[in-house]
């Protein structure tokens, strides 16, 4: 099975053998159940869909509902399909325990979303000028965006003010650090996209 689907818990940090202190992200990863496999045969290619955590049957749907029962599970609040073929049965649970200790993950989440920011936030712009020689509303400011006569447009792709976060990043080659099976959990190196409590995607 390529990976997973998780949720993240938040940071804190371990001692590795030689006593140095490693910054770890906590992600709680499964118990993941198989609800479709896809087949080159019947729908071109192979593929695994996995459902994470419950849901109210009243909010699920009916078509929701009916394809949940095919897998003999209740309905679920995340659906990630992974392109690949798999040994596994219909309906039937993944773990944490897929995961092993030193080895690499790529971890895919939503980051941040931060609204509407300007670009010295956005794209680390200086603002203009200083704080003295007249500069009185410019510290930050764009500045200029173009010339005037010509091309007398803004090229596209300038960088402006406007929505940051909230878009969808892959980390890749994350070490994994840790793996505490009885609580689905997984403690990879470094930190990885989204607030606490956001869906993930550990991939192998």
């Amino acid at each position: 099975m390529p990976g997973l689907i998780g949720k993240k818990v938040g940071m804190t940090s371990v001692f590795d053998a030689d006593g140095k202190n490693i910054p770890c992200t906590v992600i709680e990863v499964g118990p993941c159940v198989i609800t479709q496999i896809k087949k080159e045969e019947t729908d071109g290619y192979n593929s695994v869909q996995l459902a994470y955590e419950e849901k109210k049957e009243k909010n699920a749907t009916k078509a929701e509902i009916g394809h949940y029962k095919k897998a003999n599970t209740t309905p679920k609040k995340k659906v990630v399909e992974f392109i690949g073929s798999t040994d596994q049965k219909l309906g039937d649970k993944l773990t944490v325990d897929i995961f092993k200790d030193d080895t690499w993950v790529d971890v895919t989440g939503v980051s941040k979303g931060k609204g509407f920011q300007g670009v010295v936030k956005r794209y680390n712009f200086h603002g203009v000028g200083g704080q003295t020689h007249g500069q009185q509303d410019r510290n930050r400011a764009p500045g200029s965006i173009g010339a005037s006569s010509y091309p007398s447009r803004v090229f596209k792709g300038m960088r402006m003010g406007g929505h940051m976060g909230a878009k969808t990043v892959k980390v890749l080659n994350l070490k994994v650090v840790k793996i505490i099976s009885e609580h689905n959990l997984i403690l990879v190196k470094g930190a990885v996209p989204g607030a606490k409590g956001s869906y993930l995607i550990i991939e192998k």
